[in-house]
């Protein structure tokens, strides 16, 4: 994503925004919504957080955070900014003491299937003794000392290749958090 950002910073890459609009206004009119916003309020201020990503990319630094966090606090900032400008008192709607659902958010499952499909590829894209260390480790559920007595290897040999899949698997998947 910090990738698409410096594409629509430096080149003004019309499809590199179109990725990221489709990556992030769903997800930024969902949040919205969850922080109390009716759909239409949410679908404005998804619209405009892009808008802003758009004219201001060449400010996104990414020794500061992921663009995740950079998008998401435009969103935020954008939020605090409408609810300055609203009136302060309304009634509460009708049905307002209904107990929310306690089925998973749709972005939710969203984020989670793109998390899940990252981690996979991830875990495939590692050398074979890193990939079978963690395996032994979160499959079959066995402690370092236990993988460095059945692969006949060091504790420390083990604790490497663990640390350094780990480390890949980090990098694939930092964008998600």
């Amino acid at each position: 994503m910090a990738d698409l950002l410096q594409q629509v910073a430096v080149h003004r890459d019309v499809d590199a925004f179109r990725q990221l609009f489709q990556q992030y206004a769903p997800r930024v009119k969902s949040y919205m919504m969850r922080q109390g916003a009716d759909p239409n309020t949410a679908e404005e201020l998804a619209q405009e957080t892009l808008l802003t990503v758009w004219r201001k990319a060449a400010l996104y630094s990414g020794e500061k955070g992921s663009a995740t966090t950079w998008i998401f606090t435009i969103a935020r900032n954008l939020r605090i900014d409408r609810l300055r400008k609203e009136v302060p008192w309304q009634e509460l709607p009708e049905g307002h003491n209904e107990t929310p659902s306690s089925d998973t958010l749709p972005d939710e499952v969203v984020s989670e299937a793109e998390r899940r499909a990252r981690v996979q590829t991830a875990l495939a894209s590692l050398p074979q003794d890193q990939h079978e260390v963690v395996s032994l480790s979160y499959i079959d559920g066995l402690s370092h000392s236990e993988i460095a007595e059945r692969l006949n290897l060091p504790l420390g040999t083990v604790k490497s290749r663990m640390r350094l899949a780990y480390q890949k698997i980090r990098d694939a998947v930092e964008d998600l958090k």
